[in-house]
């Protein structure tokens, strides 16, 4: 590990440090309020979504948005950009999608003297916000090709790293109905997702309210209220939250108790074939601290890791065979060892 910076700063420096940071908090505060409205306004009935998807975007991660078609995904991702004045764009997964359709490739140029160069033409992964729609319509070699830019940010084409702008987020949707045709996300893929957020149909005064909206004349547009980098300056104050010794705790007695090797219960132990890393860990650490900023508070409580444990690790986990003909979920699994951490 690189060592920093040894020195320690004065109390007088970390009191003005602290104060900065709360004043900070508290603008932010607000106007991630704004933004939640804001959101809410075009995408109907779907507060809980709107909610994972903002801890995602300040967290700094990315997010697999699962749902049937016709609730609303693309339109969400969209509004969210539009709001947080970040650059967008959409790849459409396919079966004959290639790599270099997302990363971009070289094309070979010749000048007004006759030399010959080649010039990297860039993909539509060079945004902000990357759209990847129906993700899993595409090959496993296409999917890989978000691998290195979901992870390291950067894009390497013939032997170049080329840094991808930032702030940096894909965020995915799948469709759980149709599987014909589909190629399943491998493991490695999933863990760089630090959400998966699951979107459910609208409660009947949402879908009443949805039908007004979006069949009349007029259609709502969401105003832009952040930008790129004031959503860099939210990233960097989540990270300096503190998490009290009681939410760590509750952090890796969730992700360890879900783990086959040290589970404390047999049943957990029997039922997985995998489970979450330290990945998973350090992706609930940060989501937690993202979900008391848009609360209004200073510091995660094990609220926090509760109300998060099922879209940061479900994605990460896997039941044997005996388990799932046995009738277990991982949303059981997570509750029950959830549970004994309340």
């Amino acid at each position: 590990m690189s060592q920093i910076d040894f020195a320690s700063p004065a109390p007088e420096s970390q009191s003005g440090a602290a104060e900065a940071d709360v004043a900070q908090a508290d603008r932010l505060t607000q106007q991630l309020g704004q933004i939640r409205a804001a959101i809410g306004q075009v995408v109907l009935g779907q507060e809980r979504v709107v909610e994972q998807l903002l801890v995602t975007v300040l967290s700094g991660g990315h997010a697999l948005l699962v749902g049937a078609p016709g609730l609303g995904k693309t339109l969400l991702v969209n509004t969210a950009a539009r709001v947080l004045g970040l650059d967008a764009k959409r790849v459409q997964f396919t079966p004959d999608l290639m790599p270099s359709d997302i990363t971009g490739s070289e094309i070979l140029d010749e000048d007004e003297n006759g030399r010959r160069a080649f010039r990297f033409v860039r993909g539509p992964i060079f945004t902000q916000l990357l759209l990847a729609d129906e993700i899993n319509r595409a090959s496993p070699r296409t999917q890989s090709a978000l691998l290195q830019a979901m992870q390291e940010y950067q894009v390497a084409q013939g032997g170049v790293e080329y840094p991808l702008p930032r702030p940096f987020h894909v965020l995915a949707t799948q469709n759980p109905i149709e599987q014909e045709g589909t190629y399943p996300l491998p493991e490695a893929q999933l863990d760089r997702f630090m959400l998966r957020i699951l979107l459910d149909f609208p409660e009947r005064d949402a879908e009443r309210r949805m039908l007004l909206a979006t069949t009349g004349a007029m259609k709502a547009v969401a105003p832009v209220i952040f930008t790129a980098g004031q959503l860099l300056e939210a990233q960097n104050l989540v990270r300096r939250l503190p998490v009290g010794t009681k939410v760590l705790d509750a952090i890796l007695a969730l992700v360890r108790g879900l783990r086959p090797e040290t589970a404390a219960t047999p049943e957990v132990r029997e039922a997985l074939a995998y489970g979450p890393g330290p990945r998973a860990a350090q992706a609930l650490m940060l989501a937690t601290r993202a979900r008391a900023l848009i609360g209004g508070r200073l510091a995660p409580s094990p609220d926090d890791v509760l109300a998060l444990a099922e879209p940061v690790l479900a994605h990460r986990m896997a039941l044997n065979f005996a388990a799932r003909a046995n009738g277990a979920t991982l949303d059981g699994l997570i509750a029950s060892v959830a549970g004994t951490i309340a």
